[in-house]
């Protein structure tokens, strides 16, 4: 068999999840996508062991996308513990080549490949050519560029959820103060990520004199419920995420668009409109009008990284 028929092994590894398909020529696998839950085993390999082993299928190529730092054929899960070395991994899974990408890497690789079906246009517009802006709002919090590259993409590694949180008011340097003291550091994934908008809820409780704590499913219940306190805190979080999503865009220019993937995205972006995301998006000075030209989407495709590592060793 060819080595273009081979099918190749992707995976995307997150910080509680790890999906993995067979992909061929950059498109997956129909009926190979299974979702694994990380707590239950002890490192990668013993995930792709237990895939190969239903699967039976012995490919030589391997894309994983992972949600950390990746350098010199080394990745360390920022939420998770697991460090994945892709040269033990060939060897423990009997691939010829693996190649380990930032998750938000292959989101990027992603995108010029999504359906519009797979789209929920939350800003309108046209994408034009040019570079797009990828944000994910989950378990943590990242984000990377993608720029036109010949007949590919190019998508640089970053590590963006870690750096400062905008402060823009009174309410932000309090909660600044308030992470410091219980953190050291205020960064946007300390408020932005699921766990953040626990956080988040957590000062908003401490500001209101109680001392409360709720998951983020029960956070979304209560403000859809109209309860006070969720409700500051989803308006607050919006508004920090429309900011953090505009610091961006200008050091990106996303004339192709700005698109949001993650569960924490999935699940505040209904509340966009009610809680102001537009007039934080656009509050940019005399840049206003410039950032107000990006389109911006949410990606309704879990398996989007996927098709991303797909594409790239397709493409590479």
């Amino acid at each position: 068999m060819a080595l273009s028929e081979t099918p190749s092994l992707v995976a995307d590894v997150g910080g509680t999840n790890t999906r993995v398909a067979l992909a061929r020529g950059g498109v997956l696998i129909a009926g190979t996508t299974e979702r694994f839950r990380n707590a239950e085993f002890a490192g990668l390999e013993q995930v792709l062991a237990a895939y190969l082993e239903r699967h039976r299928n012995a490919p030589k190529r391997a894309a994983i996308a992972l949600a950390g730092p990746v350098r010199g054929g080394v990745a360390e899960m920022t939420n998770l513990g697991w460090r994945v070395e892709a040269g033990a991994l060939a060897r423990a899974c009997g691939f010829d080549s693996v190649s380990l990408l930032n998750d938000l890497q292959a989101q990027g690789h992603a995108l010029p490949h999504l359906p519009e079906t797979h789209l929920r246009r939350i800003r309108a517009g046209a994408p034009e050519d040019g570079a797009k802006l990828v944000i994910g709002l989950g378990t943590g919090v990242n984000a990377a560029p993608v720029y036109p590259n010949g007949a590919g993409h190019l998508v640089p590694p970053a590590e963006a959820g870690h750096i400062h949180l905008p402060l823009h008011e009174a309410l932000d340097y309090r909660l600044s103060d308030w992470l410091i003291a219980r953190r050291g550091f205020a960064s946007v994934e300390d408020v932005l990520a699921g766990s953040g908008l626990e956080r988040l809820y957590a000062f908003h409780a401490y500001e209101a004199g109680v001392s409360q704590a709720q998951g983020v499913a029960a956070i979304i219940a209560a403000m859809e419920a109209g309860d006070a306190l969720a409700q500051r805190t989803g308006r607050h979080y919006v508004r920090l995420l429309a900011q953090v999503t505009a610091d961006l865009a200008l050091i990106t220019l996303p004339f192709g668009g700005i698109y949001y993937i993650g569960g924490v995205a999935r699940a505040m972006v209904p509340w966009f409109e009610r809680f102001g995301f537009e007039a934080a998006f656009t509050d940019m000075g005399r840049f206003s009008d410039l950032v107000a030209r990006f389109p911006l989407a949410l990606v309704e495709d879990d398996f989007a990284a996927l098709t991303g590592c797909a594409t790239y060793l397709d493409t590479y």
